[in-house]
């Protein structure tokens, strides 16, 4: 019995004998196709989908038009016109165990590219646990470089042309060895489970994006429930003995409360160009995110009862980039940005996330995050980026040092 005959009856039977995830994830790369892997925050089940089209198109980012996929979009989007969109043409959801709880094919297993995918799966386990040998590359005049940008910011800032900024820095790191991804992937999953973990393979880059993020960008579920959240200020989740501090005992300046402030007016300020009232805000609150505590204020609408259905495709193309990445006004910050930060963002700070996937089986949901605390891997090298809100009260020091503490979300699972 061949292997596509295999899968034909697994579709009816409900049963399949390739059940790794990781024969999957390896089958698409070496086909050359492009793939998405995720775990939703507080869930336990994976999902991947893989795009057998050989080529990542960009999309308009309507939900009501899209077919089921995932999004990935740079910081730098104008119009939400570039965004790069993975059809799920193969789609599997996997429980922890890595037991397979759902399989859906978009393509025939006939199919030219389907039959060259399947051709490549093996028993592919995931590989036992591992160490990985980094290496940081050293830039002696980066925190210099850094916290001159800042000072620049803050100067603008006292004259009244921007209220805040955020500013991003690289960090970049060797492996001695290609890193398996799938290890670093099932490690961020345990390690926050409250975040948004992805791995985003893009041949066409020859780049695998892997991050955990805590916040979310918009979702719309298929109740029709909206949800965006306003996420701002950060400090280290541990005391300075290194034990796990409670929220209750975390202690947040003026610069961070406005900070977060400010994140909340511009989500309102957004349900206000659209003449929309009725929307239910909870917070701010203290949450952990990993090894750093955050500000978080949740909004929530039921698109039903405001009869807004299009609300996630709204929202979005007012949100992003939000002030919690980019800064306030948006415009003269992104400006600011690109002329003073001197690299590409590229995805960082962008969004992605699965659209239109029925994980649950309730129908369509559309979860998009903001790219945060994530590491672009070319090879055997890896890009972190970290960044930081500056507003008038704040200490160039401390900025770096924030930046230095969210590096820590992807360093600290590698040891």
């Amino acid at each position: 019995m061949n292997t596509t005959q295999s899968v034909e009856e697994s579709l009816i039977s409900g049963r399949t004998p390739l059940r790794s995830l990781a024969s999957r994830w390896k089958a698409a790369c070496s086909s050359g196709f492009s793939a998405a892997l995720w775990r939703l925050p507080n869930q336990s089940f994976r999902e991947l989908l893989v795009d057998t089209s050989g080529r990542v198109e960009t999309a308009r980012m309507d939900f009501d038009e899209l077919p089921p996929g995932f999004a990935v979009s740079p910081f730098f989007n104008p119009d939400n016109q570039h965004t790069l969109f993975l059809n799920a043409d193969l789609y599997w959801r996997f429980a922890e165990d890595g037991e397979i709880e759902a399989e859906i094919f978009r393509q025939s297993s006939d199919h030219p590219a389907v039959r060259r995918f399947l051709a490549e799966i093996g028993d592919g386990q995931m590989e036992p646990p591992v160490s990985f040998d980094v290496s940081p590359l050293l830039n002696g005049q980066a925190q210099e470089q850094y916290e001159k940008m800042v000072e620049r910011a803050i100067r603008h800032i006292s004259r009244g042309e921007m209220r805040k900024v955020v500013l991003s820095r690289t960090k970049t790191v060797d492996f001695a060895d290609f890193p398996d991804v799938l290890t670093l992937f099932d490690r961020l999953c345990h390690a926050y489970p409250t975040a948004f973990v992805s791995a985003v393979y893009l041949p066409d880059r020859q780049q695998i994006w892997l991050g955990a993020t805590p916040e979310r960008l918009v979702s719309q579920d298929a109740s029709g429930l909206f949800r965006t959240v306003a996420l701002a200020g950060t400090q280290s989740a541990f005391d300075s003995e290194g034990q796990p501090k409670r929220t209750g005992d975390a202690q947040w300046t003026e610069k961070e409360i406005e900070e977060q402030a400010l994140v909340c007016r511009y989500i309102i300020s957004c349900f206000k160009k659209i003449r929309l009232r009725e929307y239910t805000e909870e917070g701010p609150r203290t949450v952990v995110a990993g090894n750093l505590m955050h500000l978080r204020t949740d909004f929530s609408v039921n698109t039903q009862d405001v009869n807004f259905p299009q609300l996630a495709t709204v929202m979005l193309q007012l949100l992003h980039p939000t002030s919690a990445v980019c800064g306030m006004p948006k415009e003269t910050a992104t400006d600011f940005i690109l002329q003073q930060e001197g690299y590409d963002r590229e995805l960082y700070s962008g969004y992605l996330g699965p659209v239109n996937i029925a994980s649950t089986g309730n129908g369509p949901d559309t979860n998009l995050f903001v790219n945060l605390r994530c590491m672009k891997l070319e090879g055997k090298k890896g890009t972190l980026y970290a960044g930081a809100g500056i507003t008038e009260d704040s200490v160039p020091a401390r900025e770096w040092r924030e930046t230095e503490l969210k590096c820590q979300t992807l360093l600290g699972i590698m040891n």
